[in-house]
């Protein structure tokens, strides 16, 4: 007696459903893709019960005739391919057969469609996926899809729904995704009275995003315009022959919009991803854009990312995952260099500056004060003060972090907070001359040769000027507890974290000796003793060449201790036993899943933190000028390496504000 047999075509239907129906917001996506497909310009959703109730699409697309209709519900049916070729060129949002079949197996499905065609529309009713009944109806050209309890005949699947709320968070979500990629066409979602979303066609993304998403989080993007590379396709798959020419060349384009850096997120669902306008969740892109906000962000948070990718269908293939949201490409590395170097590349152009944030008090105390009408005026015009973003307090260092704070106050320094205090600058020392308790901060030239002042030297111009926000003619007025820069210009009013920014400067000129081979080290007076862990002596062994390389010296000294004999130029000898250790624990866990790039990177922002100047260390008037100049002569001036912010603005606008002048 035979064991294998074949499944009744309803249990068949019903496994694929499991395949392409999870919850009703793969019903959403499946139908919406059709409507796309279809050449629809409106697109109306409505729910009931989060979905399980009710999920119907409305769309004013081509709609199907008759026939259609009838044969759109069996299994492998579709209008989207025609040959085993045509899965490797899918220029369509939806191209499976069994997304309405399956639909129909689990739920008590309604069609309603006719095509411009014909003088009469097509009802078609089908409950568990089985037909029953079949009509004509006056009808618009387009198409409607109801589909009511879903589940019904499958309860154990049905219990696996989550809470109407969460289900309805997910329908809303891909209705914003698709009104994001789609800014031509008119999107709507109800759930039973609430109107969630309803948009109409605007020009271009821009101002999409406005109306879903309001102009304060549009205030915290930067807009990148379309980037092109050509892109090299040759006709054997695998990597090409030295003497093998490419059989011919595409173009990949790339634009959207990405959030400043004061803007953080705790997961990734704030980055929107569209390949040829299909919606994909894919990790390789997810990981150029975390690459490209790398020492712009702090390695634990998110950015906003709204980013668009085009490129022949040929050279991406969709039909890796049944429900579509998964791609693979086909030159997985080009499109991630190219994605990462192009974000990359508009960060360091604009160069962004976070707003001061005000207090919460404050504006309540004047929403109080004022009346209603300036209250609305008030909150209309309210700049983005790092809405949504993780704000970070503008405190010193916390004791261990980077050593006691107490170690480097000056002697006049007060020993307990006295509040908000503002001190002059300091006039520059004579040459030669140390007043009594001061600490000299390390400042170099571009050589790398220390200097005792900051040296002179015009401003300098970047290629794109006109496109940073980071001010070139910052000028000191003080500091506030020796620790941060007031500075001001005619935009208004400037706070620079001093050891941040020190940090930043000495972050990319580390870099840049690095890759010149140019590091240098210092010889220790008597070598430094440092006993290791197992785990951290591992790590030694593995990164050796690398710490060499960035001016270390270090040599076997017993079974588990090491002596080290030279380190970095720019670290004082009691920091560079510190220095090492950090480096070796912070590697440890990770080292064999990072890059030499990433390696390298961790190495320069350890060195650069604690060869910086510290909190609480006052400085002249020469050495603020210097360190805003150099400041402004970095690539990315707006975060330190570890993604702490170094500059916040309080704009000439915020302050007439809050002087009530207008």
């Amino acid at each position: 007696m035979s064991i294998i047999h074949i499944l009744p075509e309803a249990v068949a239907n019903k496994i694929a459903a499991g395949e392409v129906v999870e919850r009703p917001a793969s019903i959403v996506k499946e139908l919406m893709e059709n409507s796309l497909d279809a050449g629809a310009d409106r697109i109306e959703v409505s729910v009931e019960a989060g979905g399980k109730r009710l999920v119907r699409v409305e769309d004013n697309g081509c709609g199907m005739s008759h026939d259609d209709a009838l044969l759109a519900f069996e299994r492998h049916a579709t209008s989207k391919i025609r040959s085993a070729e045509d899965l490797f060129d899918v220029a369509t949002l939806g191209f499976r057969g069994e997304a309405l079949p399956s639909i129909a197996a689990v739920s008590r499905l309604v069609l309603q469609t006719r095509h411009a065609s014909e003088p009469a529309g097509t009802r078609v009713e089908i409950v568990g996926g089985k037909l029953r009944d079949v009509s004509e109806l006056g009808w618009p050209s387009g198409t409607s899809v109801e589909v009511r309890d879903l589940f019904f005949n499958t309860p154990a699947r049905r219990k696996f729904l989550k809470a109407e709320s969460t289900e309805l968070s997910h329908v809303a979500s891909l209705v914003t995704h698709y009104a994001l990629a789609h800014p031509e066409k008119s999107f709507r979602l109800a759930s039973l009275s609430n109107e969630i979303v309803n948009v109409s066609p605007v020009p271009d993304s821009r101002q999409r995003i406005y109306q879903l998403m309001g102009g304060q989080l549009l205030d915290q993007l930067i807009e990148m315009t379309p980037v092109e590379r050509r892109m090299a396709v040759y006709s054997a798959p695998g990597a090409p022959d030295d003497d093998e020419t490419p059989s011919e060349a595409v173009i990949v384009r790339l634009w959207g919009f990405i959030s400043r850096p004061e803007v953080q997120k705790l997961n990734r669902n704030s980055i929107y991803f569209f390949v040829n306008r299909r919606l994909v969740r894919d990790r390789l892109i997810l990981h150029a854009i975390t690459e490209a906000y790398r020492n712009v962000l702090p390695p634990s948070v998110f950015p906003v990312a709204l980013i668009f990718l085009e490129l022949p269908p040929a050279e991406v293939d969709v039909n890796v995952h049944p429900s579509k949201t998964e791609v693979r490409f086909r030159h997985s590395g080009f499109i991630h260099d190219f994605a990462r170097d192009a974000i990359r590349q508009r960060l360091m152009t604009s160069r962004p500056v976070a707003a001061f944030p005000l207090p919460k008090a404050a504006q309540q105390r004047s929403a109080i004060e004022g009346d209603e009408a300036e209250v609305a005026e008030a909150l209309a015009e309210e700049p983005p003060l790092l809405r949504g973003a993780e704000e970070r307090s503008l405190e010193p260092f916390p004791s261990g972090e980077h050593g006691p704070a107490s170690a480097w106050r000056s002697p006049a320094a007060p020993t307990e907070a006295t509040g908000f205090r503002l001190s002059a600058p300091r006039p520059a020392p004579r040459p030669g001359v140390l007043a009594l308790g001061e600490s000299e901060p390390i400042f170099r030239d571009p050589a790398g040769a220390p200097v005792a002042s900051p040296p002179g030297g015009a401003v300098p111009r970047l290629e794109e000027a006109g496109a940073s926000e980071f001010p070139m003619d910052l000028k000191p007025l003080g500091q506030v507890e020796d620790s941060f820069i007031v500075a001001t210009n005619a935009e208004g009013l400037w706070i620079v974290d001093q050891h941040v920014a020190h940090e930043r400067v000495l972050f990319e000129r580390h870099q840049r000796l690095r890759r010149e081979k140019k590091v240098e080290g210092q010889r220790l007076l008597l070598p430094v003793i440092v006993e290791l862990k197992p785990e951290q002596q591992a790590t030694l062994g593995e990164i050796a060449e690398e710490l060499s390389a960035n001016g270390f010296d270090v040599e076997p000294f017993g079974q588990r201790t090491v002596a080290i004999k030279t380190a970095p130029a720019d670290i004082a000898p009691q920091d560079v036993q510190r220095l090492l250790l950090e480096i070796l624990d912070e590697l440890g866990p990770e080292m064999r899943a990072i890059s030499l790039e990433v390696l390298r990177n961790k190495i320069s922002a350890s060195v650069a933190c604690h060869a910086a100047i510290k909190v609480n260390m006052p400085l002249d008037r020469n050495r603020m000028e210097w360190l805003l100049r150099e400041l402004a002569r970095t690539e990315c001036p707006m975060a330190c390496p570890h993604g702490r912010p170094i500059v916040l603005r309080y704009g000439l606008k915020d302050i007439r504000k809050a002087f009530r002048r207008t």
